[in-house]
């Protein structure tokens, strides 16, 4: 082999060793520079603090100081029984709570449907956090069955202030199927 090529080929195992090393030096480098800066949320969780546990720390983001009065309302837009198990829940900010919601396929027939939820007053849509809900997915019950599915959520304490209650409404209708007609007495006049 030609001088030149063993003096390239040395500087070639040069950078890989160079380069090996620097990528077996970024974790360590990383978590310090994380640490030393205090922008790494989980190397900070990681460390030993004398008298606490990570599972026993509390949740610090709950604003107990206030109380957020959550309703829960449920509409069918056809032959389903739907009702939440509760009605009303007192909340507060930050807190996670869980409300259920109870379904029943009063047709005689399989049906797959979906729900839609809305809020109300509107400001606080952007504040209300769902984690876990039956709305995000279409269902199929068969004639007569009944399920129970949870609603997981959480206000966010940024929610303004002036917002005391917060309606949470769900509308569950029927996902490619017949939609059955309004109701005679709500087609737009009296009979």
């Amino acid at each position: 082999m030609k001088p030149e090529h063993k003096q390239m080929v040395f500087k070639l195992l040069v950078i890989v060793a160079v380069m090996f090393g620097f990528g077996y030096a970024m974790v360590p480098m990383y978590k310090a520079i994380c640490a030393a800066l205090g922008i790494n949320v989980l190397s900070l969780a990681e460390r030993d603090v004398p008298g606490t546990s990570s599972r026993a720390r509390p949740n610090t983001q709950v604003d107990t100081s206030r109380t957020i009065t959550i309703e829960f309302d449920a509409n069918a837009r056809g032959p389903w029984s739907f009702k939440p198990e509760l009605r009303t829940l007192q909340v507060h900010p930050g807190q996670m709570n869980t409300v259920v919601y109870e379904f029943r396929n009063e047709q005689g027939r399989t049906m797959s449907a979906q729900a839609i939820p809305s809020y109300a007053p509107k400001q606080a849509t952007a504040h209300f956090n769902k984690l876990e809900c039956f709305c995000f997915n279409q269902y199929t019950l068969k004639p007569g069955e009944s399920k129970r599915w949870p609603v997981v959520f959480v206000v966010d304490p940024k929610l303004p202030r002036d917002v005391k209650t917060i309606t949470l409404s769900y509308t569950f209708f029927e996902v490619g199927g017949k939609v059955p007609a309004a109701p005679a007495g709500q087609l737009g006049g009296r009979t």
